[in-house]
């Protein structure tokens, strides 16, 4: 499985995910699972993914493969596509028709069908940016100034901290600190969910990664923040009186 998160404030985009997948146990492997495409200036679109690799990685290759393409236009590139929204319908669409295509092979195959989510954020120039979660169907929801998050994986152990954290003005820094311990928190309850991270932040109006980062496993940043936040938890838990 996986856990990745995307944080839609007022100063900009910040982005978290984790690089395990897993097929059983004793079948571990670290593949990535962050994506960007990006034109200086022009826009700025990451994807994130979970669920079948085989799902998401043909996905990524046929959105790549029709940015390359020499007949591309504004219905079929995502890096040509005139709004974040038409972005986000030929995202879900090429998902949907990998998700369909991939399941059919294995239901004549009588194994179980094969799904995947995605996370994608950008913004184009004249645009405001934006953050989607996109189901394995094709459709979408977006993100607002209600819920300024959205998470795909096993999202409910790193949910609470977000849910009393994250509101759209909160500031770049502590956003990146809120998944930053979202993750930790999710790493601690499940072993599916794994390191290195891939931490990026993209800044408002920027229309570029503002910010790229590989947490690697002994990151002694990442273990201090992690340590200080276990002994905060472990401080206010005896603070409190029945």
């Amino acid at each position: 499985m996986t856990y990745c998160v995307g944080l839609r404030l007022d100063d900009g985009l910040v982005l978290l995910s984790d690089t395990r997948t897993n097929a059983g146990l004793d079948n571990i492997s670290t593949y990535k699972k962050m994506f960007t495409f990006e034109a200086p200036g022009e826009r700025i679109i990451t994807i994130l993914t979970a669920g079948s690799l085989s799902v998401t990685q043909t996905a990524m290759l046929r959105l790549e493969e029709a940015i390359d393409d020499p007949e591309a236009d504004e219905s079929t590139s995502i890096l040509k596509a005139k709004t974040m929204l038409k972005v986000a319908e030929i995202v879900g669409n090429a998902l949907a028709e990998v998700s369909s295509d991939i399941s059919g092979k294995l239901k004549r195959m009588e194994q179980n069908s094969a799904s995947a989510s995605l996370i994608l954020a950008g913004q184009r120039k004249g645009g405001d940016q934006r953050l989607f979660l996109i189901y394995p169907e094709g459709n979408f929801i977006e993100a607002t100034d209600d819920t300024p998050f959205l998470q795909i994986g096993e999202h409910k152990y790193g949910k609470p901290i977000l849910d009393r954290v994250i509101r759209p003005e909160t500031s770049l820094e502590d956003g990146q600190k809120a998944a930053l311990l979202s993750m930790d928190s999710t790493l601690r309850s499940n072993l599916s969910v794994g390191m290195p991270l891939d931490l990026m932040v993209i800044r408002r109006d920027g229309l570029c990664v503002s910010q790229s980062r590989r947490i690697e496993p002994m990151d002694e940043g990442f273990m201090a923040m992690s340590s200080a936040w276990s002994g905060a938890l472990r401080d206010a838990f005896t603070r409190i009186k029945l």
